[in-house]
C-alpha cells in the first residue's frame, strides 16, 4: 500500500487521524489507540514514518493486518534489531519489505541488515522476498566478505552471484567448484561457464544467436568477438545500431575502433570517444569532432593532459541532473580522485564531487567550485558537505534531486524565515523549518496560495493554537495541523475518541 493508496480515499476524519499518528507530542496512549483501532492511512503514518515508543513497537510487531507489520519493517526510525523480530513473519510481504528495508536512497551506507538476519533472509526466504536491488546492498562489509565461506550453502551460492568470476582467487575457484553443496558447484560451474564462454572468441561466434535480443547485446557489447563477427557486424547496414554495441567492446581491434572513429553516426564516434585504449590519431581526430557531443566526450579522456584537455572546444551544460549517487562497491583511486578533483574538466569534478569519501581539502575546494554540478553533487553526496553548501545548492538548483537537499543531516534551519517572502513556492516550504519564524509570518503563510506552503506552515510549532485548532475542518491542511506539536492533547484525544 503507497501513501497515495492509503490517504487518497480516505475522509476528512481518518485524515485527521493520520496526522495525529505523526504528531511527535501525541502521549503514547492516542498511539496505541490509534494502532489497535484507527484507519489504514493512520497505521501507515505511524508505523513507517516516525519514530515509535519500545511499547508501539511491540504492539505493531504482532499487529493481526500484515499491511501494519509490513509499515513497520521499513520504518528507517525503528531499530533495526527490533525490526528484525519480523524476521520470520508468516505473511510473504512482510518478509519482502523487511529484506527490502527503508526506500531512503540517501543513506550510504544503507541500513544494514544484522549478519544473523541476511543469513537467515537468504537461506529461508522464496526468490520473490529477495529481488528488490536494496537487499544485497545491506549487507554489513564483513558479511559480504565472509560469504564464499560461510557455513550455510545457500549463503555461499547467493555470495557467488554477488561476484565475478574474474575477481575470485584460484583457491576461491577450487573451493566452490568443490563444495560438498550440489546447489553450490552447479551455480559455481555456471558462473564459471558463463566467464570462459565470455573469453573464447570461437565459442562466443558458434553461440551468437542470429536475431536480436539481450543474450546478442550482451556477447556484443563484453565478450571476446572473433574477426568474423566483427565483420559480420560491420557488413551488415541493417544492424548499424550494433556498431555502437561493438564500439564499447573492450577487445575491438585496433583498426576497427580507428574505423569506427570515422564513422558518420555520431553516436557510433561519441561510443568510441569514450574507449580509454583510443590512439593518437583517433584521439587528435575526435578532439576537433564537428559534433559536440563527441567532442565533449573525449575531452574527459585519461590519456589526455590538462592542456590537450583544455584546447578542446567542448561545452557542459548544467541542466542536470544532479542527483546522490550509489557509492560502488569498489572504493575508489583516492590519488586518481584528485586528479579529476583538481582537474580544469567540470565532468571530472563531478565525477569527484560524487565521492563521499573526498578528504577535507578537497571536500573545501570543490564547495565553491564555479561549476553549479559540482556544487550540487557535493551537496548531494559527502556526509560533511557544509551547511552554507547545502542551501546555496538549494536556492541555485531546481532540478532533479534537489528536493533531497534539506533531508542531509548539515542542512540548516536557523534563519530560513528570512526566505519566507521568496518567489519560489520550494524556498517559502523551506522557511518552515526555521523553529524561530515569527507567528505572524507563520499563520500569515498558511494562507499561501501554493498547497505545499500552506500545509508546511499548518505543522508549525508557532501557529497560534486558534489557527490549528481552525484548520483541523480545512480538508486540505488538516492531517498538516493534526500533526502540529502545538495541537493540545485535549483537542488529539477528542479526534481519536470514535475508535
Amino acid at each position: 500500500m503507497t501513501p497515495h493508496g492509503a490517504r487518497g480515499p480516505a475522509g476528512l476524519p481518518e485524515r485527521r487521524l493520520a496526522g495525529v499518528a505523526l504528531n511527535p507530542a501525541a502521549p503514547q496512549d492516542i498511539l496505541l489507540r490509534l494502532l489497535t483501532g484507527g484507519p489504514p492511512a493512520a497505521r501507515m503514518a505511524l508505523c513507517r514514518d516516525r519514530p515509535l515508543p519500545g511499547a508501539v513497537v511491540d504492539a505493531a510487531l504482532t499487529h493481526p493486518d500484515w499491511r501494519t507489520r509490513a509499515f513497520l519493517a521499513t520504518n528507517p526510525h525503528v531499530d533495526p534489531a527490533r525490526r528484525m523480530r519480523l524476521v520470520d513473519d508468516p505473511d510473504w510481504r512482510v518478509r519482502a519489505r523487511l529484506a527490502e528495508g527503508p526506500a531512503d536512497e540517501l543513506d550510504d551506507p544503507p541500513d544494514l541488515l544484522p549478519d544473523w538476519a541476511a543469513a537467515r533472509m537468504i537461506t529461508t526466504y522464496e526468490n520473490d522476498c529477495l529481488g528488490s536491488f536494496r537487499f544485497p546492498r545491506r549487507f554489513s562489509p564483513e558479511f559480504r566478505a565472509a560469504m564464499l565461506t560461510h557455513p550455510e550453502p545457500k549463503v555461499r551460492a547467493f555470495g557467488i552471484g554477488m561476484r565475478s568470476w574474474s575477481d575470485l582467487s584460484e583457491g576461491e575457484r577450487a573451493a566452490l567448484l568443490a563444495d560438498p553443496d550440489e546447489e553450490v558447484r552447479e551455480r559455481a560451474l555456471r558462473t564459471k561457464d558463463r566467464h570462459d564462454r565470455d573469453r573464447d572468441p570461437a565459442r562466443v561466434e558458434a553461440e551468437l544467436p542470429e536475431h536480436s535480443s539481450h543474450f546478442r547485446t550482451h556477447l556484443l557489447m563484453y565478450a571476446a568477438l572473433s574477426r568474423a563477427v566483427v565483420e559480420s557486424v560491420l557488413a551488415s547496414p541493417a544492424r548499424h545500431h550494433e556498431w555502437r554495441m561493438i564500439a564499447s567492446n573492450r577487445g575491438l581491434p585496433a583498426d576497427v575502433v580507428a574505423l569506427l572513429a570515422r564513422d558518420p553516426d555520431p553516436g557510433v564516434r561519441e561510443d568510441i570517444a569514450e574507449r580509454p585504449d583510443l590512439g593518437p590519431d583517433e584521439l587528435r581526430l575526435l578532439a576537433v569532432d564537428p559534433a559536440p557531443a563527441v567532442r565533449l566526450a573525449v575531452s574527459r579522456h585519461p590519456a589526455l593532459t590538462e592542456e590537450e584537455r583544455a584546447a578542446i572546444d567542448y561545452e557542459v551544460t548544467l541542466d542536470g541532473p544532479f542527483r546522490h549517487r550509489v557509492l560502488p562497491s569498489a572504493p575508489r583511486d583516492p590519488e586518481e580522485t584528485r586528479r579529476r578533483a583538481l582537474s580544469g574538466h567540470p565532468l571530472l569534478r563531478r565525477s569527484a564531487a560524487g565521492d563521499p569519501g573526498l578528504p577535507p581539502d578537497l571536500l573545501a575546494r570543490l564547495a565553491d567550485d564555479p561549476d553549479l554540478g559540482v556544487r550540487v553533487l557535493l551537496a548531494q553526496n559527502h556526509p560533511d558537505a557544509p551547511p552554507e553548501l547545502l542551501l546555496r545548492c538549494f536556492l541555485e538548483y531546481t532540478g532533479p534531486g534537489r528536493e533531497d537537499l534539506p533531508a542531509r543531516g548539515n542542512f540548516p534551519v536557523a534563519g530560513l524565515a528570512r526566505h519566507a517572502g521568496h518567489e519560489d513556492p520550494a524556498v517559502r516550504v523551506l522557511a518552515a523549518r526555521d523553529p524561530e519564524a515569527e507567528a505572524e509570518t507563520v499563520e500569515r503563510l498558511t494562507r499561501d496560495p501554493d498547497p505545499r506552503v500552506r500545509e508546511a506552515f499548518a505543522r508549525h510549532a508557532r501557529l497560534p493554537v486558534d489557527r490549528i485548532v481552525e484548520l483541523l475542518d480545512d480538508e486540505e491542511p488538516a492531517p498538516a495541523a493534526a500533526a502540529n506539536p502545538a495541537l493540545p492533547v485535549e483537542v488529539m484525544r477528542h479526534l481519536v475518541e470514535p475508535l
